[in-house]
Order: structure tokens, then sequence, then C-alpha cells
């Protein structure tokens, strides 16, 4: 089915069912009528011509709602901690919000967890003055505007002024159907003087399945604020996604992202942290496993608007059988913001002669009081590295094993929950083995 079969009528007709206030669905409606006129976004050395990112049959597909944790399958069980998780975590089945549970004692300082389109019902204003307005743009190209106008899921986590959100908030998008195509939004909002952790995880578990994830993050961090984004993303073989997560950061506020991207399918990665106000703060690392024969491209972006603005990347790959990633990192200091600092680094270890992963560090100045620096290496496991490790009686492919894991740490390592990082080393495991 053709995209343009998603009509002004089944969009309008949606959003009313939906129960949405009158700015989202006129928002729907122009992203709609936009579409056609609009590019496909042009990732760097990557063609995409081919991809499928329009055509799909079902927009919205159930999952089912949860009396019990315990319900769910057992890989998506091993992420939560269920004994205590219970406190602050949503689980979204498919397009359907199955389980959201918040403490009381957030509740009563004002911190909002809840479903994106129940949020634009009960806290619309608030939504508003966020969606798509000063994070990633509804016009940026096709598939951001597709996104806007078939949103199906999603979260949405306000944290007030001076409130400090201590234990970490997970969301959990299980795809279990392989009819489902997912158009998640997400909203991340920490006031002035706050600070929150929030973990998402994408997990199919459902093999030989074709469709499309169209996944928006924005994350917001007001002045002296502070965000840790983490996410492990283990989407099927056969999902094409396109996932775009974008960071806005006002005055001395942090933003730290964690991300783990360990899908299966072809997947357009773009992650853009706008250091906007003087002294503000972000770091980025990242981790990508490829494997059999797909296609990836990974852009890590810092623009530094504010003055004092610190931006680090840091992005480790690890490539075999026929993957091919492209890596683009890029620093950009605009007019004005003197006397900051972008630093990145890129390091891609090769598994086999037909595996390819290409690292772009890019640096982009245009202001003369600052500092800057990149690396990026692409290469084959260190024979010295193993060589050290054989003499002390460990097998070669032990070895290899030990190497990778080591390489692949310092983002691993980053992750605040237990099982998270649990799953992501099992991942790793699983693909590289």
């Amino acid at each position: 089915m053709e995209t343009k079969t998603y009509n002004q009528d089944y969009v309008t007709s949606f959003s009313k069912q939906l129960g949405e206030p009158d700015w989202l669905t006129d928002l729907r409606l122009q992203a709609l009528a936009k579409l056609e006129d609009l590019p496909m976004p042009r990732p760097d050395k990557t063609k995409i011509d081919k991809w499928n990112f329009t055509n799909f049959k079902e927009h919205t597909v159930p999952g089912k709602e949860l009396s019990s944790l315990n319900e769910l399958h057992e890989e998506v069980k091993a992420l939560i901690d269920i004994e205590s998780a219970t406190k602050n975590l949503y689980v979204q089945i498919n397009n359907t919000a199955s389980f959201t549970s918040l403490s009381d004692e957030l509740k009563d300082k004002g911190v909002i967890l809840t479903n994106i389109h129940t949020a634009a019902k009960e806290h619309s204003e608030l939504v508003q003055k966020y969606f798509m307005k000063d994070g990633v743009k509804v016009d940026e190209h096709r598939l951001t505007a597709l996104h806007a106008a078939l949103v199906n899921g999603g979260v949405f986590v306000y944290v007030p002024k001076n409130v400090e959100v201590t234990e970490p908030i997970q969301a959990v998008f299980v795809h279990d159907n392989p009819e489902a195509n997912i158009f998640n939004h997400v909203i991340v909002v920490a006031e002035d003087n706050s600070s929150v952790t929030y973990v998402e995880n994408y997990i199919s578990t459902v093999e030989n399945v074709e469709g499309i994830f169209n996944i928006v993050s924005e994350v917001f961090a007001n002045s002296n604020a502070k965000v840790t984004y983490g996410a492990v993303d283990t989407l099927a073989k056969g999902i094409t996604t396109y996932v775009n997560r974008r960071g806005v950061a006002g005055r001395d506020a942090r933003i730290e992202w964690a991300l783990g991207l360990m899908n299966d399918g072809d997947t357009i990665s773009e992650n853009v942290t706008n250091l906007v106000g003087d002294g503000s703060f972000g770091d980025t690392k990242s981790v990508v496993v490829g494997r059999g024969e797909q296609k990836q491209n990974f852009t890590t972006k810092v623009v530094h608007f504010g003055k004092h603005s610190e931006g680090y990347i840091l992005k480790h790959g690890v490539m075999k059988d026929s993957a091919s990633s492209i890596f683009n990192g890029i620093g950009k200091i605009e007019h004005g913001a003197s006397k900051s600092n972008a630093e990145q680094e890129s390091r891609v270890l090769m598994l086999s002669e037909k595996a390819r992963g290409d690292a772009n560090p890019i640096l982009l100045i245009d202001e003369d009081d600052v500092t800057a620096g990149h690396a990026a290496s692409v290469g084959r496991v260190d024979p010295i590295q193993l060589y050290y490790l054989m003499s002390r009686g460990i097998p070669k492919v032990e070895a290899e094993r030990l190497v990778i894991h080591g390489f692949l740490a310092p983002v691993v390592n980053e992750l605040p929950i237990e099982g998270v990082k649990k799953q992501l080393v099992n991942v790793i495991e699983r693909k590289v083995q």
C-alpha cells in the first residue's frame, strides 16, 4: 500500500479517534500536505533510493495491555528489574501503551510519564511547546514529515524545575507482530535545575519480518539541567529504520547520550546535540555491531552556539560478514561560540574481508578562539593484543572476543540500568560470535 493512501481523511479520523487537540491534527495534515514536495534525506556516502521507508500495509497494529509484567516475553522481562522497576516504567507493545507506572513521590513533584497520545490530550500546551518545534522540524525532509503525519506511539517525560529524578525512567518498546510499523515520538524535558536519566529499548521478539520504524526523539535540557539518555536498539533483520535523536541544551545544561545501535536491518541514525546556551555540554557515546549484509549510516553531530560550550563524540563500531557502515562525526562551532571545545573519536574494527566501515571525522569551525580535535581509525583486531592474551594461555577465539568487548566497553559501561547493560553485552556476544 502506497503512503498516499494515508490521505487527509485517514489522518483526520485517526487523530480524532485518539482525541488529539486541534493543533496536533493540523500539524499532521500540514506535514501530509508537504510530503510529496520534500526530498528524502541524503546520508553521506550511503545510497538509500532503493530502501523502503514509505510503503507498508498496516499503520496501527495493537499489542496487548498487560495486567502483569510477568506476561511479557522472557527476552523483554530480562531488561526490567520486575521487583523494583515497576516504579518508573513505560512499556509499549507494537502501537499499544501496555503498561505505565510512576512512583507517587515523583507524581507529587509534578513529574509526568505517559504515552505521547495521552500527553497530547492531558498536557496539550506543554506538548505543543516542544513537539517538533525547536528540536526536529516537520519539514527537514520527507521522513520527518511522514513521521509527523503518522505518529502512532511514543512517550512523554517531563521533569519540573528543581526536581532531581534519582532513579532511571525506563521505556521498553516491544515489536512482537510482523505486521507492525512504528512511528514513535519521544519527548524528554528537564526544566531549569532539574535532572533525569531516561533509558529506552527497542526490541523485536519476531523474526522474518518486513517493516518500517520511523523514530524521532527530542530532548530538552533547560538552564542548568542534566539529561542522561541511554538507548539500546535491537530490531529484527527485515526492519528498515530511520531514527533521529535530537537534543537541545540551554545555559550550563548537560545532555549525555549512551547508544547501543544493534539493529539487524538497514538503518539510518541521526544524533544531533545543539549546544544553544553558554557553558552547555554534550557527550555522545555510541557502539555499533554490523553483520550479514546490512547497510547502516550513523551521523553524530554536535553544534556549538553557546560560548564555553563543550562537545564530545565517541563512536566504536565492529563490522563482520558483508556488513557496511558509514560513521560520520561532525563537530560544528558557530560564529560567536568562542572558547568552545569540540572533540571526537571514531574507531572501527573489521572482523572479515568483505566487511566495510568508513569513519569520517568532520570539523566545521566558524570561530577563531576555540579548541577542536578528531581521531579516526579503521582496522583489524590488534595482533599485539591478541598475542598478549594468547601468550597467557587464552585460545584465539576467546582472545578475539575479549578484545571486542574491551573495545566496546566505554559505551556499554555508561548504560545506567543493569538489565539493559547485560542485554547489550549479550547482543554484542551474539552478533560477533
